[in-house]
């Protein structure tokens, strides 16, 4: 017998005696995965770019006056440590530039370049396609439910991790 695929492919092997919950989160685990995994090869692949480089495009894409590092932090969800490397990288690449805050010296704004626009305008464009490709087989109907679906998930998760946590017995 082969390796199964992924977590959720482990547990259909065995008994149902598994919490729905735990077999949710594994079927939303797996299909994030799968679609990030995914999108990660056809992005090196085609462009020869990372999926962090992409997502810190994309958010320079919305600001045409840049961000600042901790901006960008806030944004992208990780350290401004991370996002200083992150941005070293693609400064290489041509894509953005660094200039100094009008409103603040000691800060850097980081701008994308006319060379980054051009190329993550063909980027997102692909994306755009690519997304379409691979959630294609829903129909319009199924997508509208599952985005009202996922959204009450969200909204479930929020409100469970503002309750206290009571302690462990």
């Amino acid at each position: 017998m082969t390796e199964p695929l992924d977590a959720e492919s482990r547990l259909a092997h065995q008994p149902r005696d598994a919490r729905p919950e735990l077999r949710l989160w594994l079927r939303l685990l797996t299909c994030t995965n799968l679609i990030e995994r995914e999108i990660r090869r056809r992005l090196m692949d085609r462009f020869a770019i990372t999926l962090p480089r992409f997502d810190l495009l994309a958010q320079l894409d919305k600001a045409p006056d840049g961000l600042t590092l901790g901006e960008i932090s806030r944004r992208m969800m990780v350290t401004n440590g991370n996002v200083t490397g992150l941005v070293d990288r693609i400064v290489e690449q041509g894509h953005v530039e660094r200039r100094r805050d009008a409103s603040d010296r000691r800060a850097q704004r980081i701008v994308m370049t006319d060379q980054g626009h051009v190329a993550f305008t063909r980027m997102a464009r692909e994306h755009g396609q690519w997304m379409t490709e691979l959630l294609g087989d829903l129909e319009p109907a199924e997508r509208e439910t599952l985005m009202g679906l996922l959204g009450r998930t969200k909204a479930s998760v929020a409100r469970a991790l503002a309750r206290p946590v009571e302690a462990a017995e």
